[in-house]
């Protein structure tokens, strides 16, 4: 685990497991900025933006092995210019690109005005990224309220509105969306 405020020189890859990216206020609330899986990386943007200290916290959320690398000598081209090398910038290139699409996509949930919107945004984009109206979330309910910037008891009343209205089921980290689109 590394703290917020941590002086970090190497990313982190995620080897097994995952981990939770959060972002804590003064008053000890804290929102989940982002879920890394197997094969992701974290403190790159820190790392390679030369700042060195961690804005947020890395935090496992199961068991959890991560590697971790020089940045710099990674992106620096090898005297053999070797292609395990350039492939090895490649790969964490898509890494990259992928994260930005992910956090635009949490931007996307977490600028909708209502609890309700956040959540049905959220759901939608599952539903479309597994291809199915039923699918499993990666978080529990704590955790789908920290990432969505919303009080818990707020999105469990709404999780019921919408159950009852006949818009989605679910049971722990499972749903499965029903009928029409509740705005």
């Amino acid at each position: 685990m590394y703290l917020a405020g941590d002086f970090v020189r190497e990313i982190g890859i995620v080897v097994s497991g995952r981990v939770h990216l959060l972002k804590g206020d003064a008053w000890g609330n804290s929102n989940i900025m982002a879920e890394i899986s197997v094969g992701g990386m974290f403190a790159e943007a820190v790392v390679c933006g030369g700042v060195g200290v961690l804005p947020f916290t890395v935090m496992a959320a199961a068991d959890t092995e991560a590697l971790f690398a020089d940045f710099q000598r990674i992106v620096a081209a090898c005297p053999a210019a070797c292609a395990f090398h350039a492939l090895l910038i490649r790969n964490m290139m898509g890494i990259l690109a992928r994260k930005n699409i992910m956090l635009a996509g949490k931007m996307e949930h977490i600028t909708k005005r209502t609890t309700r919107g956040k959540l049905l945004s959220y759901l939608s984009e599952q539903s479309k990224l597994r291809g199915s109206r039923n699918f499993e979330i990666p978080f529990n309910r704590q955790e789908l309220a920290d990432y969505l910037s919303v009080d818990r008891s707020a999105l469990s009343a709404e999780m019921s509105r919408l159950k009852s209205a006949g818009a989605i089921r679910y049971r722990k980290n499972r749903f499965e969306l029903l009928g029409k689109r509740e705005a």
